[in-house]
Parts: C-alpha cells; structure tokens; sequence
C-alpha cells in the first residue's frame, strides 16, 4: 500500500493557500490560484509533485463535499426572482457554447465523447465568481443579478443532469435501444428516489430531531454525511456520479430540514471542511495532470475552444434573452458575466480524463479556457454595466423587499417613516411603550427582544431585504446583525456603530458583509434630543458628481454644522438608507438633519 506522505499534502495545502488567497486578492475565485500553483508545482513546471493513490482519494471526496456545499447554497426561491430571463439566459448561455464546442473537437479530430465532455464544460458558468463580482461592482440588487444567478444555477444543473446520461451511457457500454430504456429508467429512478426521501423522509427526520430537542450539531453533521454518501452511492448505483447525489443530498438538506441555526452552522462547516481543505487538493492536484505541450502542439484548438466559449456565452445568451423584452445590450451584459467557468467545468473535465474520456491535451485545454474565461468578467461586465448605467438602463430590482428596524426611539421612528412611504418597514423595540408610539405614528411594530428567533419570526424577517440596527448599543446591534445575517439571511445589513467602538466591532461588520450607518460613527443619543427638542432641522441637497458616501461625508465634515444623513434619493424617487458601502450618482439626493 502505498505510504501515507504528510509532506506532499503539506506542500499542496500550503500551495493552495497562497494561490487562492493571490486569486482572492486580484478579485477573482480561489479555484484559479489553486490549479496554477498545481500546474507550477506539478510536472508541467517545476515536478515536484505528482498524483497519488492518497491524493486522489482526498481529491474525490472533496469534491463531494464541494457538491454537497454548492448544493446548500442554492435557493430555488432565487431561481423565482428572474425564472424567464434566467431561463432564456441559461438556456442560450448553455445551448450554443455547447453546440460550438461539440463540434470544435469534431473539427480537430476528437472522438465524439470527448466532444461531448468538452461541450459540457463549455456550457457551464461560474456561480462563485460572479457572486464576488456582483458584490465587488455593487450590483446585487439590480435585475442582471437576478439573472444571473438564476441562469447559472439552471445551466449547472443542466450540465450535471446531461453529465450523469453521458456517464451512464460510458458504463453501459454498447447500447442498443434496450440498453438506452435500462439507462434512463435507472436515472429516472435514481431522481424519483432522492426526491422521494428529500421532500418527505428528510423533513420527518428534521421534525424528529426537533420534537426530541436534539441540538447536538456534531450529531446533526454525521447524520447528513450519512445522507449525503447514501445519495452517492445511490447515484452510482443508477450508473451516474456519485457528485450528483451529492449535490441533490445538499438542494434537499438546505432548504428547511433541520433547525435553521444548526443548518447555518452545519454549512459553514460544510464550507471549511470543503473550500477550506478537501476541495483545493482536488484543483491542485488537477493542476498536475496540465501539459504545457498543449501551447506548441494544439494551441489552434486551446484558442478556438477559448473563443467559441467566450463567443457562444455571450452571443448565445444575448440571442435567446432577447424574448425577455430587456433588450440586447442588457443580454450582451449577462452574457458577460456568465462567461466565467469554475468548478463544476474543472470537476467534469477531470472524471473525463479519469475516465480517458478525453485526453490530457484537451484536459489542459478546459483548464486554461476556465482561466482565460474567467480573467474576462470583471473586465467586461464592469464596460458592459457602466455601459448600460450611462444609458438610464440598468434596473435595480428588490426580491426581498422592505426593511426591518432595531430601535423604536425617535431617530428609528423618523427613519422608518421616510422608507416605509417605499417599501413594507417594520420596527422592533423590547420597551413595549416605544413600540406603542410607533404604531401611533403608522408604522408596522412588533415587541420584544431581537436576539430571540422568534421575535424575528414575528417580525417576518425571512422576508425582509435590509435589516438595520439603530440602537445606542453597538454590541447588541452587531449581534441582531449577525442573527439576521446566519439564520434568516437577510441581503444587506447596516449597523449604527459607537465612536467608542474597538476594531472588533469592525472586523464583525465585514464577517457578515455588512455597512456602517451613517457611514460613519455616531452617538445616538445626541440626534435623539434634537429631533425631540425640535432642535433638528431636515435638509436636501442634490448630488452633481459620483462618490462614495464616505467622501461626500469627509466634505460635510470640513464645514461647521454638525450633520446626519439619513437617506439617498434616487432619480426615480426611491429612498434607500445612507450607509458606507454606497456609491452616490449625479442626480441623486441626500436628504439629511442638522
């Protein structure tokens, strides 16, 4: 048996992270640093490591766990926000890359199942780089969000569904007409079981663990690896991928099974034990089986591949969104960002030359096409939104409307009454009387206290888009924030921060991808008095030039008067709270007390 070597798995963890955080730090996903340090340290560059026995058994289950992990993370209520344009953009996005790729392979001679697997490959997009670059272009909340989440997620399923028929068929060997009824009646059995024990077995053994006040989250995460490999092997029984039954066991455990917080948690394992270990010696080691020969001997195909990827993602989906009636320059602009490829493409690609379905050439060919695509979408869809931005037609669009208030004492109150002539407020206050007072002034309020679960089930939060914390209390609002953030996954969190609070406060806002309020640091109980008093006074001012909130802040500062902003207008009218992740337009106006 071969020897346990700790060194070669030293050298890959510490690879892989110095790769994916240099990735991270370029803005792009980890996965591309991981396979170029894989491609540097394996026997393309430098030969110091090379695929092993011990390897390729970490490898394989991380890439289960990483299947189980995509799976968890997807929310079929997202897919509801923009399900016809995400369709048409999934449907294009994927459909034509794939023709062009099939046929690019035939064209250079390859077998008709390694067109198949490079097709495939070709058709899929990356959720997580888009993710961080919506994030990074302050775009989640417009439509091309929404669209583009839902297209990949509809495009990867597609991908893996066609990839579980190609590999039965890979297994059944010859196949006559019998043989293809034996083949879909298998994978036909394998979808009605799991959705059979997902929708009715999974939610009876959550209630189970409920009813009994089971709480041990050890426990709750041995029981879903028993779930998620009993899926596996099931789909390997069918003659499919066990990475299939992976990510159906993760769709089915994400979505309300067990006790919310101990599902969050449990997920955030998922996460380290997957991204964090298991799933980066898998797109190391893939690194290793890359020849750079592929740049003298086929780089004809690497760039042709390249180009009809890039060429089909975007064509493609700009042709078929075009009966979306959005216009095709907003289609060019999601077909810019679901041009990037990332894991599922390098988990497909690599069964395909484990399998000598395809060979290492055109292996090496997928990985560097993921590459070159990806490099490309934060470039083109910062031109292509910037683009649609000058022309007034980029649309925000809210899936999780209205806002949930921390604090009913006047500055909450006053607050809540410029958003709720936009969107559904609710506030929420433990003081019974302040609450009363809200209600008094029209406002929807609810009592009692914000670190409970049921105090926000009450106040509906499941359902809210921003959560804003606006109490004299730094400490309490940091963790109402992070409840809101990892049990009911509120979008956007803004967070009123004492000037007395320590760099721990701090480092907590950017942990759960939250926004100071005010953009800046304030005492509460000073604005509290000048509303009370009548001492405060409500201006308006319009904005001329872009800037960050932070800078037209630093500006007011330089003056005398002492100045709260509360609120952005944009130019159809529509408020939003002043927070420090914001970015102000020409014509937008602030309104603000002083």
């Amino acid at each position: 048996m071969e020897e346990f070597n700790i060194f070669n798995l030293l050298i890959i963890l510490t690879g892989a992270w110095v790769g994916g955080a240099a990735a991270k730090r370029l803005g792009y996903p980890a996965i591309l640093g991981e396979l170029v340090i894989g491609i540097i340290l394996g026997p393309a560059i430098l030969g110091l490591l090379e695929t092993s026995e011990m390897i390729s058994v970490l490898a394989e289950v991380g890439i289960i766990l990483l299947m189980v992990y995509i799976g968890m993370e997807i929310n079929f209520r997202d897919l509801g926000k923009a399900s016809w344009p995400g369709l048409l953009a999934a449907i294009g996005g994927f459909v034509v890359p794939f023709g062009l790729g099939y046929y690019t392979i035939i064209y250079f001679g390859g077998t008709q199942m390694a067109a198949m697997f490079v097709a495939i490959a070709v058709g899929v997009t990356s959720l997580a780089t888009k993710s961080r670059i919506l994030v990074d272009l302050k775009l989640l909340n417009t439509r091309i969000a929404y669209v583009l989440m839902a297209g990949a997620l509809i495009s990867d399923t597609l991908a893996l569904i066609i990839f579980a028929g190609l590999i039965s068929f890979v297994d059944a060997g010859n196949i006559d007409t019998l043989g293809i009824m034996w083949v879909a009646g298998k994978a036909i059995l394998f979808f009605v079981l799991t959705a059979v024990a997902g929708i009715y077995l999974l939610p009876l053994l959550g209630k189970f663990l409920t009813r009994a006040k089971i709480k041990d989250r050890t426990l709750h995460f041995t029981l879903i690896l028993i779930i998620v490999f009993g899926f596996a092997e099931l789909a390997e029984l069918a003659g499919l991928h066990s990475i299939l039954g992976a990510f159906m066991a993760g769709l089915f455990i994400r979505d309300g099974v067990f006790n919310r917080q101990i599902s969050k948690e449990i997920n955030d394992i998922f996460h380290d034990v997957s991204i964090g270990f298991l799933a980066p010696i898998f797109f190391v080691s893939a690194g290793f089986n890359v020849t750079l020969d592929i740049f003298q001997t086929n780089l004809l195909m690497l760039i042709a591949v390249t180009l009809v990827a890039m060429i089909g993602k975007i064509g493609g989906t700009a042709l078929f969104y075009l009966p979306s009636g959005y216009g095709w320059r907003e289609g060019i602009t999601v077909g810019t960002g679901m041009n990037g490829r990332g894991a599922v493409e390098i988990i497909i690609a690599g069964i395909g030359l484990e399998m000598g379905i395809i060979s290492a050439e055109i292996f090496s060919v997928l990985v560097f096409m993921a590459i070159f695509t990806t490099l490309t979408v934060p470039v083109f869809l910062t031109w292509t939104t910037k683009w649609l931005k000058k022309r007034g037609e980029l649309v925000h669009q809210e899936s999780r409307k209205g806002f949930l208030i921390l604090g009913a004492n006047p500055l909450g109150i006053y607050l809540a009454k410029h958003l709720d002539k936009e969107d559904f407020v609710t506030v929420v206050d433990s003081n019974r009387e302040m609450v009363e007072l809200a209600k008094k002034e029209g406002l929807n309020a609810v009592a009692g206290n914000i670190l409970k679960e049921e105090t926000m089930e009450q106040a509906n939060a499941i359902e809210k888009g921003t959560f804003i914390a606006l109490t004299a209390n730094s400490e309490i609002n940091l963790l109402a924030a992070q409840l809101a953030n990892d049990s009911f996954y509120i979008p956007r969190k803004i967070v009123l921060m004492d000037p007395k609070e320590s760099g721990a406060g701090v480092d907590m806002l950017d942990r759960i991808n939250a926004s100071s309020m005010f953009a800046s640091k304030i005492k509460l109980d000073p604005w509290i008095y000048k509303l009370t008093s009548g001492g405060a006074q409500e201006m308006e001012v319009e904005i001329k030039e872009e800037m960050t909130t932070r800078d037209w802040i630093k500006k007011q500062k330089q003056g005398k008067d002492e100045i709260l902003p509360l609120v952005i207008v944009n130019t159809e009218g529509r408020k939003r709270p002043f927070h420090f992740h914001d970015t102000i337009s020409p014509g937008e106006k602030i309104i603000y007390l002083r």
